[in-house]
């Protein structure tokens, strides 16, 4: 039997499997329908626990599409509490090996000695757009026009190791549902893109909503509330080197932006939820 773990971080949920011992080898079609939460286990994403040489473990992460992001921000913070709370690293700070390179996470543990909060070095906010992906485009897009079917944009585009499209407008659920599709599968961004509708309550809160282009609309985004913070930091809406409280339909983040964009800082919490076990991989074969 294979065992898994489900574990969320403001409700963005995920199925955590262990391979480092190897045979296990999860792919695009099984994570799918795992994902799926009606015939499957149901999660937001799938995430691997892989040996590393760079790292104390590697994490790997497929959407619920199926699709592989570079960077998970809840994920992350799952995946830390997953091997802090099996005895899997030691000490007050754990450094994951990610698609953007290693991350160091720095723990907070509860009364009962299992993690309740992780603060994660998210590294730098990249405006470059070049870095987000941005096809034919260069230099910066910070507030920039945009007209998709009629309808009129106004985003400043972020690289937090993935790509992001954030607008500052009401954080509202229906229209996030709406209008998300719109930019996270325009042909601007060759990778799709993650979408943040951002609406800044004050220079030290944001609401926001996330359609991230994986799985739609999350309970939490964790690299969103990143890329939403460094862009409001970045035309003067929000402060730099402070917490910012990012509210989402999930719960809150919180987030620090340092005054060079050399560091994003992320603080939240991961709860694991159930576990549970299935006979073999050939169960979610597409």
């Amino acid at each position: 039997m294979i065992p898994f773990w489900k574990i969320h971080g403001l409700g963005n949920d995920f199925i955590v499997m262990d391979a480092t011992q190897g045979g296990l080898l999860v792919e695009a079609g099984h994570a799918k329908q795992m994902c799926d939460r009606y015939m499957g286990i149901g999660a937001d994403g799938v995430l691997t626990v892989l040996p590393s040489e760079s790292g104390d473990y590697r994490m790997h992460i497929y959407n619920a599409d199926g699709s592989q992001p570079e960077m998970c921000g809840n994920g992350i913070r799952c995946f830390v509490k997953y091997l802090v709370d099996h005895g899997m690293v030691q000490g007050s700070e754990v450094r994951v090996e990610t698609g953007r390179g290693v991350l160091t996470c720095k723990l907070q543990l509860g009364a009962d000695g299992k993690v309740e909060m992780v603060t994660v070095n998210m590294s730098p906010a990249l405006f470059d757009c070049e870095e987000v992906p941005m096809e034919g485009r260069s230099g910066t897009c910070i507030e920039e026009d945009l007209e998709v079917d009629g309808l009129h944009f106004c985003l400043t585009a972020v690289s937090m190791g993935n790509p992001h499209a954030v607008l500052f407008e009401k954080a509202d659920l229906a229209m996030a549902r709406k209008r998300g599709p719109m930019l996270a599968n325009h042909s601007l961004f060759p990778n799709k893109t993650n979408v943040e509708f951002t609406e800044v309550k004050s220079r030290g809160e944001i609401d926001l909503v996330v359609y991230e282009r994986g799985c739609g609309i999350t309970k939490a985004c964790g690299t969103g509330a990143c890329a939403a913070t460094a862009a409001a930091a970045r035309i003067g809406k929000v402060d730099f080197d402070r917490e910012i409280r990012v509210n989402l339909p999930g719960g809150s983040l919180f987030v620090q932006v340092e005054s060079d964009f050399s560091a994003v800082w992320m603080r939240g919490p991961a709860l694991e939820v159930f576990r549970g076990e299935f006979a073999d991989l050939a169960a979610w074969e597409s």
